[in-house]
């Protein structure tokens, strides 16, 4: 099956060099914040400082969700969709209720 691999049933999806380059990107930069978070508990640092940059750490990681939802609305269903796979409209809005709580 297309993408699926042979030895186990996970589907995979084949990315884009640009595509790839900016999400490996965006969580470089979410590690290093959150890297940047334990060395400012680890010196005690003031708690609202430490609280500002645990709300951007929030801020870039719903950001990455949103831009990895929108390639896969527009890449993945589009093309379930049109090879007739309707069981990806159920695993989308299953997905998108997690994102809802």
């Amino acid at each position: 099956m297309e993408g699926e691999r042979e030895c186990c049933p996970h589907k995979v999806k084949k990315r884009s060099c640009e595509e790839h380059k900016d999400l490996i990107h965006r969580l470089s930069r979410i590690e290093g914040q959150v890297r940047g978070i334990k060395g400012m508990v680890e010196r005690d640092a003031y708690c609202t400082d430490i609280l500002v940059q645990s709300a951007a750490v929030s801020a870039a990681i719903s950001s990455f969700n949103r831009q990895l939802l929108e390639n896969h609305i527009k890449t993945c269903v589009v093309d379930d969709m049109k090879a007739g796979k309707e069981e990806t409209v159920e695993e989308l809005l299953s997905i998108l209720q997690k994102f809802m709580k």
